[in-house]
């Protein structure tokens, strides 16, 4: 044999079962990714409990039209509230979701947008944002009565003013997590999943 096909012949040993090795990552990567469970909006262990009433808050937005945030609605819509800034990187990164998300589910839950500081720099942040379409409230006494403590912080409230869902999104499973809680009646996925487990 010449080393000219001994060398392929070790070529072809080598690309075989480095072939092999390959297939076998390929599964494990298959078997991992069944077990790791779904994750939602992180819930914070302190804060209002999931199920009670809403706090009631009287504001107004930009526009300058009333809002009471938490107060049931004759309209049946329920209400994500969601707390963000201009000084956030990840609210600026959420924008698209939170734009896409108005649209598919416009036909249930209204978004209302909330934050807290200068009017000015909102407004400035809403037109470079083109949020126009949004309700955008600008609160302390909301972020407060919510127990906002980081951002993006989001709330959902249904239409008898039941908080359903809350947690920190920074990510759309996130932000679809805290739908999809609501429609299971569960105050996240991991209480769900926990409970699926027993």
């Amino acid at each position: 044999m010449t080393p000219l096909a001994l060398s392929n012949l070790v070529l072809w040993i080598l690309v075989s079962a480095l072939a092999l090795v390959v297939l076998a990552l390929t599964r494990q990567i298959g078997v991992l990714h069944e077990r790791i469970s779904p994750v939602g909006a992180l819930m914070l262990a302190k804060g209002l409990k999931v199920g009670e009433q809403a706090p009631i808050v009287a504001v107004s937005d930009l526009t300058e039209r009333p809002l009471v945030v938490g107060e049931a609605r004759a309209d049946g819509l329920s209400t994500l509230l969601l707390f963000v800034s201009p000084t956030c990187p990840v609210c600026k990164a959420l924008i698209p979701l939170i734009k896409s998300a108005k649209r598919a589910e416009q036909a249930w839950v209204e978004i209302v947008l909330a934050s807290d500081g200068e009017v000015t720099e909102q407004r400035a942040y809403m037109s470079s944002q083109e949020l126009h379409d949004f309700r955008y409230v600008v609160s302390a006494p909301l972020g407060i009565s919510y127990q906002v403590s980081r951002l993006p912080f989001a709330a959902l409230i249904d239409a008898d003013g039941v908080l359903r869902a809350r947690g920190l999104i920074n990510s759309r499973e996130h932000l679809e997590s805290l739908f999809e809680a609501k429609r299971l009646g569960v105050a996240s996925l991991q209480d769900y999943l926990e409970g699926t487990r027993l």
